[in-house]
């Protein structure tokens, strides 16, 4: 880690950044932000701005990021053998939560789970999957991996375009008996 990444200074003005931009995003989207606007609702100068970030999808990026940390928890919030009828309340919550910022994730997740989010969901999501089933000694653990990051980036994705039909409750359900029956399913 680099001593910018970890000097507490730098990650206060992350921080302030970061919300600055969730709070100019839940009015405007991110297209229409301003560099200007956002460094001043901050409260910081444009060129601390650029010092942090190359531009605002990259804030917008980070800023979101959290959002990729509670997928890939509330995705293996379960114990012992997952019950493919009952998803993690985790998981319900975490499609919940998305509604205050729909339109910021819709702009970083294009439908088919494609996009500056998309990638870092696709890339946290499979490297935990992965990690887990050869843990578990689970056959495929790569290919399993990677069909489980896409699947949910896409799924997640087309959710929030409105090209799927369900409520929070339900989509968890429905994803949640999706990914179990693509870590069951026999492959030899």
């Amino acid at each position: 880690m680099s001593d910018a990444a970890s000097d507490p200074r730098a990650e206060r003005t992350r921080a302030k950044l970061r919300r600055a931009l969730l709070e100019e995003c839940a009015d405007t989207p991110l297209a229409q932000v301003s560099v200007a606007a956002l460094v001043r609702r901050a409260g910081v100068g444009r060129a601390t701005f650029y010092l942090h970030y190359a531009d605002l999808e990259a804030l917008a990026t980070d800023a979101c990021a959290d959002i990729v940390r509670d997928a890939v928890d509330s995705l293996h919030a379960w114990r012992g053998v997952p019950d493919p009828a009952i998803a993690p309340p985790a998981l319900g919550d975490f499609f919940d939560r998305l509604t205050p910022h729909a339109g910021l994730y819709r702009e970083l997740l294009s439908p088919g789970g494609s996009g500056p989010l998309g990638r870092v969901l696709h890339q946290e999501l499979r490297a935990r999957s992965r990690t887990e089933r050869a843990l578990a000694g689970a056959p495929e653990p790569d290919l399993i991996a990677s069909a489980v990051a896409a699947t949910f980036a896409g799924v997640l994705a087309d959710w929030l375009h409105g090209l799927i039909e369900a409520g929070p409750e339900e989509i968890a359900q429905r994803v949640w008996r999706l990914l179990v029956t693509l870590h069951r399913t026999p492959l030899r």
